[in-house]
């Protein structure tokens, strides 16, 4: 409700009556485009009783459908500006609605120009008037519209002349071959005219059928009139604001027509200049007639008179050559860039360096882009970093500052990215200590374009003192061509707002580009144009590595070791009876598991054990690379992602292996061809073995009942027993084999392998 009240008290600072029709629509769409009701509408209209028609605006609100290109508060806003309201706010104050005010485009400070004087030509020519006009607007091929014939109308507003639909039929060529015959009788080319009407004539070319929109055939001028300002001050805002103009006119009454240039391709894009143009002028005091928009808008005609005064040119080919030029010399004047600065003059006095948010890898009110494929769980290591900063702890071995973070969720519903980061912090082991660090904004089919997002972002997080914000995905909010250089950098930039208005570090994350990606440089596997890897001052690239059947059994036997470790650690003094060896060796602690465990603890124990070589094999192997700005780069970093959380590599097993593209080819085929024929003998020993152990509860395992487990045949079973070379078979039962006594002494019998 705040941002209701403050809309509706800058909108009442505007008086209907100073509205135009357009002007008096737009507000209704910018209210109905921010929640607004039609009632909010008709209150403020009701200041106007000469134009308020009860029920008008409910009507008109239905017709409000939205567009692509939507009529925001920002409109409001800028009205309340334009007719003298003034924003008043502390430094630092965030706005309470979610467009930015912006005074980009304001080159000239209306309040302290000096007008500057109108004179009317000491020789009067009417015809070379003209002539001169047409010459300067239009080719000589080229069809022109005028008007000579008026009416009278008489309303609430007065008696005033208004023109009739007039002649489209010569070319600009015809008209000045007759001018120039005429002998100074402009009416005998074009018509008499009315004086105290005077005459009108379209600035753009037309196709010689109509005079309509449709018969316009070079959308090639606008435009520029204002009717509530002194002829000296429209002069010479006109001229201070360089505006390309082709022709300048007074009207013979109290205003300037100046035909600017436009120069667009087609009615959609001289629609936008045309906004644009008349946005720039209303910035910096002219105000506009906003009727006199469409391409095929009558204007005064030189070389006339109109009511006793003459309708004459003032000047000709003024203000920037072209349009392009005019908007680039816009854009620069006021481009609210910083001014260069003397080294010198900082050196002795050096600004502090913004302090760490992660050591060695990001500062606070800096961007960190993590960029890997699918299925490398990046929203989980997201959320690992989102509460390692929360409870100021390490982060795959980095150090975090503690702060308050705000998490972006555009991907999740509410529901599971709540239960993500319990799983999280169940899966770190670590107690929630500082969950009031953690606010999370959850936008899931709520999410809009980044450019639109971050001044509602900002809003938000204003003074909450967030050390960082993590957006998760930006794909939901990218705008523009995810492979053009230019829209990108315009998309990142709105990262760099947030950065520097908060002041907190923005973190995102992005997707990899097709294909593999071993043989690449990290800041060249991001999707999409190079820009995402080249802003950010901080990049982690994630890369998998294809783990070998040895590793991921290594991995198994450290699994099964630290679950029959924590077995043992609930009943005293158990796990006393182990030595630090037999601790590093599956076999070794099944066995002694076997030996202490009464039957059906053993059995609770190898469902446990399942569970934990069932979770390896889902385990992934990862890389991180880094890219840094602001730091020497870092030594790889290698880490498992178990779900739901990454892990360090904390054994080294990871080092030596290279991403497979990374291997030259013959390398790739040997280990190919090797892992091929190894991996087969190391699933059949590993299958016999969960066979064994399988069956041998209360009784010796048989070679029968180890081949029902398996499902092949008892002499399958005899051969794989031999392959595996740590049983032997006794009277058709399954035994270990154990190892041989010191010279000299006695062997002792095979154990059972139940047993």
């Amino acid at each position: 409700m705040e941002q209701r009240a403050d809309l509706l008290e800058i909108l009442d600072s505007i008086h209907p009556a100073d509205l135009d029709y357009q002007e008096w629509v737009n507000v209704g769409m910018a209210l109905k485009h921010e929640g607004y009701t039609a009632a909010d509408w008709e209150r403020w209209s009701q200041g106007d009783p000469a134009r308020y028609h009860s029920g008008e605006c409910f009507r008109k609100w239905g017709s409000f459908h939205g567009s692509s290109e939507p009529v925001t508060a920002g409109t409001i806003v800028q009205l309340a500006i334009d007719h003298g309201w003034k924003l008043e706010c502390d430094p630092g104050r965030e706005l309470n609605w979610d467009d930015e005010i912006s005074r980009e485009g304001v080159v000239v400070d209306s309040d302290w120009l000096e007008g500057k004087e109108i004179h009317e030509p000491a020789h009067w020519n009417p015809a070379q008037e003209l002539i001169k006009y047409l010459e300067t607007l239009f080719e000589a091929g080229e069809h022109v519209g005028y008007v000579t014939q008026s009416w009278e109308k008489t309303d609430e507003k007065g008696t005033r002349w208004l023109p009739s639909r007039g002649n489209w039929d010569r070319t600009a060529g015809q008209l000045v071959q007759e001018l120039n015959r005429c002998n100074g009788d402009i009416g005998a080319v074009v018509g008499d005219y009315n004086p105290d009407a005077g005459a009108w004539i379209r600035f753009n070319p037309l196709n010689g059928k109509d005079c309509t929109n449709e018969n316009v055939t070079d959308f090639r001028y606008a435009l520029v009139e204002s009717d509530d300002m002194e002829l000296e001050k429209q002069n010479a805002l006109i001229r201070e604001l360089e505006l390309p103009v082709a022709a300048l006119v007074f009207s013979g009454k109290k205003s300037l027509h100046a035909i600017v240039r436009i120069e667009a391709a087609d009615m959609r894009e001289y629609k936008k200049r045309v906004e644009y143009l008349y946005s720039i002028c209303k910035k910096n005091g002219l105000k506009l007639d906003t009727q006199n928009k469409n391409p095929s808008r009558l204007s005064r005609m030189p070389g006339v008179t109109r009511n006793g005064k003459k309708q004459f040119l003032v000047d000709t080919n003024i203000g920037k050559e072209s349009w392009e030029e005019w908007v680039e010399w816009i854009e620069s004047v006021n481009d609210d860039l910083p001014d260069p600065e003397s080294l010198e003059a900082v050196w002795e006095n050096l600004p502090e360096l913004s302090e760490c948010l992660i050591d060695g890898v990001l500062r606070k009110g800096h961007k960190m882009l993590i960029a890997g494929p699918s299925k490398a769980g990046k929203s989980f290591l997201q959320i690992e970093l989102c509460i390692s900063i929360a409870e100021g702890k390490p982060w795959l071995g980095w150090k975090c500052a503690r702060g308050r973070v705000m998490y972006v969720n555009l991907e999740l519903d509410r529901a599971s990215c709540l239960h993500r980061f319990q799983d999280v912090y169940d899966a770190l082991g670590w107690k929630p200590e500082h969950l009031d660090n953690i606010d999370i904004w959850n936008l899931r089919g709520k999410s809009v374009p980044m450019d639109k997002l971050a001044p509602k972002l900002i809003r938000r997080a204003a003074k909450k003192d967030y050390v960082a914000i993590i957006i998760d995905p930006i794909y939901k909010v990218i705008t523009g061509d995810e492979n053009s250089a230019d829209q990108m950098a315009n998309f990142c930039n709105q990262f760099d707002k947030v950065c520097t208005e908060l002041g907190c570090a923005v973190i995102y994350c992005h997707h990899h580009s097709k294909g593999s990606q071993g043989g690449k440089k990290s800041m060249d596997r991001a999707s999409g144009s190079g820009v995402f890897a080249r802003d950010p001052d901080a990049l982690l690239d994630l890369i998998e590595l294809e783990t070998t059947d040895a590793l991921m059994k290594q991995e198994e036997n450290k699994a099964i070791c630290q679950v029959c470790i924590e077995w043992l650690n609930h009943y005293d003094g158990l796990i006393d009876g182990v030595s630090q060896d037999d601790m590093c060796s599956s076999v070794q602690m099944l066995d002694y598991c076997r030996e202490k465990l009464k039957s059906l603890d053993f059995k609770a124990l190898n469902v446990e054990v399942q569970k934990a070589v069932d979770r390896v094999k889902t385990m992934t192997a990862w890389r991180i690379e880094g890219t840094l700005r602001e730091f020497p780069r870092f030594q790889p970093v290698n880490l498992w992602f178990d779900y739901p959380i990454h892990k360090g590599d904390e054994s080294g097993a990871l080092k030596d292996i290279q991403p497979e593209d990374e291997r030259p080819a013959w390398q790739k085929g040997s280990v190919n061809n090797k892992k091929s024929a190894q991996s087969r003998k190391e699933d059949r020993k590993r299958a016999l073995q969960e066979a064994v152990e399988g069956c041998n509860f209360g009784e010796v395992p048989t070679v029968k009942a180890v081949s029902e487990y398996l499902g092949i045949s008892e002499r399958t079973v005899r051969d794989r027993i031999k392959e595996h070379g740590g049983y032997t078979i006794k009277d058709g039962e399954v035994h270990k084999k154990v190892k041989k006594k010191s010279a000299g002494k006695t062997e002792s019998p095979d154990i059972p392998a139940g047993e």
